[in-house]
């Protein structure tokens, strides 16, 4: 999306200014980090734990052709350079955002929940991405920088966005919902996670329901009925209401509903789907059977869109996640390692410990960081992942934390000398909080090798 300097002064309430011939100056992007500018691009300066005021000369040498900046900052030394002036950046980011959407006469889908929300965003934007020019969140960018980004760098010939949105506290998915205006809204669950901010579930499921009551009506609201709190939502809403279900038997509420559910050896899963709009087989790209849940809720979104179900089917099989989400490796000496390092969760713990179980492997072991920012909960929901790793015939290897009741390694050294070398029949899961870094195990144990991911 092309924007002007006068454009986005007025949108942001900004003070212009003009460098060197800024009246002609056409914004080709927005970004706030200073080392992936593009030529073109207005660079906000966001202060977060760095200032992005340090950072404007870098972002000046690699092509931005205007800044946006706290008044404090206006950068004189950059006079060539445009620069608008405001109160708070951050807050002038949101407000590019919602101008960003104001211009974008299409549907927005929001999709939050406790898990699967990035995956579903992922595999919501291929299905869609079939027929319509989709734009969609990258990687998790869920926040208030990341969703008027989103937004704000939609392309022109957009026609649909896919908006992820997750919540620290209450009111954080109202605040961004006052940004993306979304007409399809996706709840994939609720459960334990950034508890310690929330006080509980039912405090989550509040959260949640944020994005259900910011449906409009005409719009469509789609729920895992396998969930009670997040089905519960369907009564907040004058929107329609899609509601899925993995269960067997499914729930009597599902309009949208797997069976038949099978995983390869590689863990993807493959079933057949029942729809209002008809029924077919599906396979995914996607690994565990927890995928078919968040491929439910795609197929709900693209088809309410508009998407025939064979294009969005075949969508689904080619989809592929973001990283560090359940990513499978064989590696050359036929051992699998399992990448779920992005973050966890009780739930997204629980669910990356049994596609380990279901792996073919002979050792299996899950080397665990900290489940972060669960409060009061936080012992017992570690030692019922101990507890459930026995029981699953899983050897733990806690990294870094004394949570899980069981002897810590303390760096990804003594990590790989507990793990020993791979062999034929092991398989590793690497899983923990993003505080925790793990995915640079995964990347030591495969070396680079990625000989046979497909398998």
């Amino acid at each position: 999306m092309r924007w002007s300097l006068e454009a986005v002064a007025g949108f942001t309430g900004g003070t212009l200014h003009p460098g060197v011939s800024s009246r002609e100056t056409a914004l080709t992007g927005v970004s706030i980090d200073s080392r992936s500018i593009n030529p073109g691009n207005l660079f906000v300066a966001i202060r977060a734990e760095r200032d992005g005021h340090d950072f404007i000369g870098a972002a000046v040498r690699g092509g931005a052709a205007g800044l946006l900046v706290d008044r404090s900052r206006v950068p004189m030394a950059e006079s060539s350079v445009p620069v608008i002036a405001v109160a708070d950046t951050a807050n002038a980011l949101l407000d590019l955002g919602e101008a960003a959407r104001n211009r974008l006469d299409v549907p927005v889908v929001g999709i939050t929940g406790s898990v699967g929300k990035t995956s579903t965003k992922d595999m919501a934007a291929a299905a869609l991405g079939s027929r319509f020019v989709t734009v969609s969140s990258e990687k998790s960018f869920n926040n208030e920088l990341g969703v008027p980004l989103t937004l704000a760098n939609a392309p022109e010939p957009t026609e649909v966005a896919v908006i992820e949105m997750g919540s620290r506290g209450p009111g954080h998915i109202a605040k961004l919902c006052r940004v993306a205006h979304p007409t399809i809204g996706v709840v994939t669950a609720v459960a334990a996670a950034h508890t310690e901010a929330f006080g509980g579930l039912e405090q989550v499921a509040e959260a949640k329901a944020e994005l259900v009551e910011a449906i409009p009506e005409g719009g469509t609201v789609v729920l895992n009925a396998d969930d009670f709190r997040v089905l519960a939502m369907a009564g907040r809403t004058p929107a329609q209401v899609l509601a899925y279900s993995v269960l067997s038997p499914p729930s009597d509420r599902a309009d949208i509903l797997a069976e038949a559910i099978v995983l390869d050896d590689g863990l993807r899963p493959e079933f057949t789907v029942h729809t209002p709009w008809g029924s077919g087989r599906v396979r995914l790209e996607a690994r565990g059977a927890h995928q078919v849940g968040n491929a439910l809720a795609a197929l709900a979104v693209a088809l309410r869109c508009g998407v025939d179900l064979d294009s969005a089917t075949t969508a689904l099989t080619e989809a592929r996640l973001s990283p560090w989400r359940m990513e499978v490796t064989s590696t050359s000496s036929g051992a699998f390692v399992l990448n779920d390092a992005y973050n966890a969760n009780p739930a997204s713990m629980a669910a990356a410990l049994q596609a380990l179980s279901g792996l073919k492997a002979s050792r299996r072991l899950a080397v665990l960081g900290v489940m972060a920012e669960l409060g009061d909960r936080s012992e017992g929901e570690h030692l019922a992942i101990t507890e459930m790793a026995a029981k699953l015939g899983i050897e733990l290897i806690p990294f870094e934390t004394g949570a899980y009741g069981l002897p810590a390694v303390a760096d990804i050294d003594e990590a790989l000398e507990r793990i020993g070398p791979l062999k034929s029949g092991d398989a590793v899961l690497v899983k923990a909080s993003r505080v925790a870094g793990l995915e640079r195990l995964a990347a030591r144990l495969t070396d680079g090798d990625e000989s046979d991911a497909s398998r």
